[in-house]
C-alpha cells in the first residue's frame, strides 16, 4: 500500500474475492507490466466516452500509462461532444420504464439516448460537423489523406472548438491524446455518426471516400507499430467491453506471425478484459482468455484476467490504482 491514495488502499483492503479480487489482480499486474518497461494498448467498446471515462483516462494518457488506444468511432467523437456540449446533455434515470412514445418524444427534441444519458443532436453532432467538414475538405483540396482520429486531432489542436468548452479540458481524453499525438486505431469508423456524415458528403459528391484512410490501412499501421514497439517483450492488451475495438487490434499478432510469417513476433504479453458478455453463446467478446491461445494471440505464460462487471465502475478504479489515487 506504499505511495497509494485512499481509493487504492480501499480496494486493496476490501476487494479480496470474486470479481473484486480479479480487479485488484489485473491492476497490480498492469502496474508490474509497465514497471518492466513494456507498453500497453487500451481498447474501448461501448459508450465509455459518454460515461465520462476521460476523467481518469486523460490522466492515464498524460502519465504515459498507455501507449496506444483502439476505440470505436463513437468513443472517438463522443468524448469531444461531451467536451463541447456537456450542459446540453440530459440524464433520464427512469429510462427502463419509458414507452415507445416517450422515446419518440426524445427524438423529436433532438436527444439521442445512450442508456440513461441523452446526447443533444444540435449542440453535439452538428456543432462538430461544420468544423470537421472544413478540415476534411481542406485536406481533399490539397490531395492529402488522413486517418479518422488524425482529422479529430487537427480539429482539437486548431483551437476552433475552445469557444464551446463546457467541461474542464483536462477531463477530455481525446484532447490529452491529441496533445501527445498518441496513436489511435479506430476500426469500423464508418458506423459512427461522423462516419455516417462523411459518407453522406461522399454520396452528395462533396467529398471523396479516398480522403479518409481505411480500416486496412489502420491494420497495416498497427502491424508496423507493434513490430517497432514490442521488442521481444510483447505489448499488453487492456480491453474495456467487447466488439470490434478489441477484436480488430488483437488480431495483429496472428496476422504478423501466420500471414506475414514473422515467427519471431511476440504474443500479447498481458491481457485483461472487463466484460459482461456471456461465454456460452459463441460470443468472441465473452470468450475466456484461454480461447485466444488457440488463435495465436496469447501464449500460455501471458497474465490473463477477466472481470465480469460494469466497465463504468471497474475501469476508473483500475486507472485510479495506476495513478496512485
Amino acid at each position: 500500500m506504499t505511495n497509494k491514495g485512499p481509493i487504492s488502499n480501499f480496494i486493496l483492503k476490501h476487494y479480496k474475492h470474486f470479481n473484486s479480487a480479479s480487479l485488484v489482480d489485473a491492476a497490480v499486474a498492469y502496474e508490474k507490466h509497465l514497471a518492466e518497461g513494456k507498453k500497453m494498448l487500451i481498447s474501448m467498446g461501448g459508450a465509455m466516452s459518454t460515461a465520462e471515462l476521460g476523467i481518469s483516462l486523460a490522466e492515464i494518457i498524460r502519465q504515459n500509462k498507455v501507449q496506444i488506444i483502439s476505440c470505436t468511432g463513437a468513443n472517438l467523437e463522443e468524448d469531444i461532444m461531451n467536451l463541447v456540449a456537456h450542459s446540453h446533455y440530459k440524464r433520464v434515470p427512469g429510462y427502463r420504464y419509458f414507452t415507445a412514445e416517450q422515446e419518440w418524444e426524445l427524438l423529436e427534441q433532438g436527444l439521442n439516448r445512450v442508456t440513461d444519458t441523452c446526447i443533444p443532436e444540435e449542440e453535439a453532432f452538428r456543432r462538430l460537423q461544420k468544423h470537421v467538414f472544413k478540415i476534411w475538405k481542406d485536406a481533399e483540396e490539397k490531395g492529402e489523406r488522413f486517418f479518422p482520429h488524425e482529422f479529430m486531432y487537427k480539429m482539437l489542436l486548431s483551437g476552433v472548438l475552445e469557444q464551446y468548452y463546457e467541461i474542464d479540458p483536462k477531463n477530455s481524453w481525446m484532447l490529452a491524446a491529441a496533445k501527445k499525438n498518441l496513436p489511435i486505431i479506430v476500426p469500423g469508423w464508418e458506423d459512427s455518426t461522423m462516419g455516417n456524415i462523411f459518407a453522406s458528403y461522399c454520396m452528395k459528391g462533396e467529398l471523396k471516400p479516398s480522403t479518409m484512410k481505411s480500416g486496412i490501412e489502420y491494420m497495416t499501421f498497427l502491424a508496423d507499430w507493434y513490430t517497432n514497439n514490442a521488442e521481444d517483450k510483447g505489448i499488453g492488451f487492456f480491453q474495456i467491453g467487447g466488439g470490434i475495438s478489441g477484436d480488430f487490434p488483437i488480431c495483429v499478432v496472428p496476422m504478423l506471425y501466420q500471414d506475414m510469417e514473422r515467427t519471431d513476433t511476440p504474443f500479447w504479453s498481458y491481457f485483461c478484459q472487463i466484460s459482461d458478455s456471456t461465454t456460452s453463446y459463441g460470443s468472441y467478446s465473452g470468450a475466456v482468455p484461454n480461447e485466444k491461445i488457440t488463435w495465436g494471440k496469447l501464449d500460455t505464460q501471458s497474465p490473463k484476467f477477466i472481470i465480469e462487471s460494469d466497465a463504468t465502475i471497474v475501469a476508473p478504479l483500475i486507472f485510479g490504482y495506476l495513478l496512485g489515487w
